[in-house]
């Protein structure tokens, strides 16, 4: 598998899909793959995440203009929980994807909300100095917030990981996102779910047969662009 910086590289795939696709590549999916052990009795989960851009709106501009490397940053949490809070970055090489991700407790969450980056420089983890260093060379703050429930199978070959992510909706302007009564509002004018498929080097065979069945076409607009969209940005 290649690698950038020791982070494992792998392949992502995004299509929209409407509900009744959904519906029926659920009951293809279903018998071949796992479940996600973190969903519930219906395999899922609600996911937030609050996405930091910097002054410029890099993170933004770059995705619109379809910059090859590029990378976002992120605070995650499941289930209106701060029992397990990620700080994560998600970095795009030409076709291939890495994620670096760092569990972090409350109170640097919300300094780091608060635009607070003092402290960062020294912890040992290298993302929390990455962030440290964008906070204050390039003035990376908190932007948007992205809310969506996530459906997911597994297989463990080639770490095969396949996402139908539902229900999108944004947070606006507010960082507020430990707030389970936060307002969000729907991204998308008609009813469309996100398909995602990751994976390391190849795709099964029997799986790329499921999928070459998908009539819709590969989306390159992602969730955090898309949230942004009531904010008058081109894209």
């Amino acid at each position: 598998m290649p690698t950038i910086r020791n982070i494992p590289l792998r392949h992502e795939l995004k299509y929209h899909i409407t509900p009744a696709e959904l519906t029926v590549l659920r009951s293809v999916l279903s018998p071949l793959l796992q479940r996600d052990p973190f969903g519930d009795e219906n395999n899922e989960y609600h996911i937030r995440s609050l996405y930091f851009d910097t002054i410029d709106d890099d993170a933004l501009q770059e995705k619109v203009a379809g910059v090859g490397n590029r990378k976002k940053y992120r605070i995650r949490i499941y289930n209106h929980s701060d029992k397990v809070i990620k700080l994560e970055c998600k970095s795009k090489y030409g076709d291939l994807i890495s994620k670096q991700s760092v569990t972090i407790p409350r109170d640097l969450a919300d300094q780091l909300i608060a635009g607070d980056p003092e402290g960062l420089q020294r912890m040992r983890h290298p993302l929390l100095h990455d962030v440290y260093r964008e906070m204050k060379t390039r003035l990376l703050r908190p932007v948007v917030i992205v809310d969506y429930i996530r459906e997911a199978y597994i297989h463990p070959a080639e770490e095969v990981r396949i996402t139908f992510d539902k229900m999108l909706r944004t947070g606006l302007y507010s960082t507020d996102m430990f707030n389970p009564d936060l307002p969000t509002y729907p991204v998308f004018d008609d009813p469309i779910e996100i398909l995602e498929v990751k994976f390391d080097e190849f795709l099964p065979t029997y799986i790329q047969s499921v999928l070459s069945g998908i009539t819709a076409q590969r989306s390159a607009i992602s969730k955090y662009t898309w949230c942004r969209r009531y904010e008058n940005k081109e894209f």
